[in-house]
C-alpha cells in the first residue's frame, strides 16, 4: 500500500478515511503536506471513491497547524516552500471531485483549520475549538484561510477570527455557518461517515459537476456561471451514469452507479 508520511488512509466502501496522525497535536509538516496532495489525486483517480472523511487521531486534536518551529529562524527559503505546499495540498483537497467532510475533533488551529475548511462540509464535536491564530505570531494564514473562511462565515466574522484573533468554539461555529453540524463528544466520525453514506445514493458524475458550480459562484460572473450550468447538465448525457439513473428512476429500482 502507498505510505503518506502522517497521514492513515483505509477505504470504507465508497467511502475513504484519512486520519491525521503526527501526535501529538497533528502539526503539517512539507511531507505531510506533499502526502496530502498524493492522497487526493490518488482518490481522484479510484473510480470506486465518491466522498472523503478527513478527522484527527484521538480526541484532543484535529490538527494544530503548522509547527512554528520551522519559522522561528525567519528563513525565507523554508516559508516559501511550506506556503506552497500548504496551498498545493488544501486547494487539491478543495477541487477533490466528490465529496469532503471534516470530522472536527477538537482543536483545529491555523492550517488546521484550513484543511477543515478546504473541505465542503464540517461536523463539530462539542469540545472542539477553531481559530486561525496566525497574526498573533506575526505571521497570516497562507493556505486559502482567508477566502475560504470569508467566503463560508461571511467577512465581518473573518476580520474577528483573523484580524482579532478569535477563537470559536463549537456552537458559535455552528451559529455563523462554520460548522454544518455539532454532535457530541467522540461522535463527529461517526455522523461524517454516515453523511459520506448519503453521498452513496447520488450519481458521483453529478456531484463532480454540481461541486465544479457551487464552488465556482465564488468567483464567476452570473451570466458565464448559468452559461456553464447548461454545458455540464449537457455534458452528463455523455456519461453512463446519466443512463442509469434516468433508467433506474423509470424502472423503479435503485441505481448501480459507475462514476462514468
Amino acid at each position: 500500500m502507498t505510505d503518506y508520511t502522517g497521514l492513515k488512509l483505509e477505504k470504507r466502501g465508497h467511502t475513504a478515511l484519512v486520519t491525521l496522525h503526527n501526535p501529538p497535536a497533528h502539526t503539517w509538516t512539507a511531507d505531510s503536506l506533499a502526502a496530502l496532495t498524493r492522497l487526493v489525486h490518488d482518490l481522484n483517480a479510484d473510480r470506486d471513491i465518491y466522498a472523503l472523511v478527513i478527522t484527527g487521531d484521538g480526541e484532543k486534536f484535529f490538527s494544530a497547524g503548522a509547527d512554528l518551529k520551522l519559522f522561528a529562524d525567519g528563513d525565507k527559503g523554508v516559508a516559501a516552500t511550506m506556503a506552497k505546499r500548504f496551498g498545493d495540498a488544501f486547494e487539491t483537497l478543495s477541487a477533490f471531485r466528490g465529496v469532503s467532510i471534516a470530522a472536527i475533533n477538537g482543536y483545529a488551529m491555523g492550517g488546521g483549520l484550513e484543511c477543515a475548511l478546504a473541505c465542503d462540509l464540517r461536523v463539530a464535536e462539542a469540545h472542539a475549538v477553531m481559530a486561525l491564530p496566525e497574526a498573533a505570531v506575526g505571521l497570516l494564514p497562507c493556505a486559502g484561510g482567508t477566502q475560504w473562511l470569508t467566503w463560508t462565515v461571511g467577512e465581518s466574522w473573518a476580520k474577528r477570527m483573523v484580524l482579532l484573533g478569535e477563537r470559536v468554539d463549537a456552537a458559535t461555529a455552528l451559529r455563523i455557518g462554520l460548522a454544518d453540524e455539532v454532535v457530541d463528544k467522540g461522535q463527529g466520525l461517526a455522523r461524517a461517515l454516515q453523511m459520506a453514506e448519503a453521498v452513496r445514493k447520488q450519481s458521483p458524475s453529478s456531484v463532480a459537476a454540481c461541486k465544479q458550480l457551487i464552488q465556482g459562484a465564488r468567483h464567476m460572473p452570473a451570466q458565464q456561471a448559468l452559461i456553464r450550468e447548461r454545458e455540464l447538465f449537457v455534458g452528463l448525457f455523455d456519461t453512463e451514469d446519466q443512463r442509469e439513473g434516468v433508467g433506474a428512476f423509470l424502472g423503479k429500482r435503485a441505481p448501480q452507479w459507475k462514476n462514468r
